[in-house]
């Protein structure tokens, strides 16, 4: 059975988690949303062209794509590789205090994060959408 409509569904509704979140002051847990949104779209991605894929690593996860597949991403997205490792760097931190040199992550993520975060999910969630619809 391929779950990757589902997938794509949770994907959109982190992409909501990270807005209200964000809306809510709570920058780092916006940021992390972000994060999510994109590994559970390129998920969807990878069973909706029959792969699994592992780990959390969006970099590892896009490169693990067809090559066709994946050149198709980076023509529709600009800069796809340097917003996945935006994304990336917000794994950790986001969440844990002793991932950073002092201080909760709550004190180090702000607006100006999370709106970044936002908007390069938002354009990789559509791209990866629009993959999963054209194929």
């Amino acid at each position: 059975m391929n779950r990757s409509a589902d997938w794509l569904h949770q994907a959109q509704a982190d992409l909501d988690q990270a807005r209200v979140s964000a809306d809510a002051g709570h920058h780092e847990w916006a940021c992390f949303a972000a994060h999510q949104a994109v590994e559970k779209a390129l998920k969807a991605l990878h069973l909706h062209l029959g792969q699994q894929v592992w780990g959390h690593g969006l970099g590892r996860s896009f490169r693990d794509l067809p090559p066709d597949t994946a050149a198709t991403l980076a023509e529709e997205v600009a800069d796809l590789e340097d917003r996945l490792r935006i994304l990336d760097a917000l794994y950790i931190p986001t969440r844990y205090p002793d991932s950073l040199p002092d201080g909760a992550p709550v004190d180090h993520f702000g607006r100006l994060q999370s709106e970044d975060a936002r908007s390069h999910a938002c354009a990789l969630v559509e791209a990866i959408r629009s993959a999963l619809a054209g194929s």
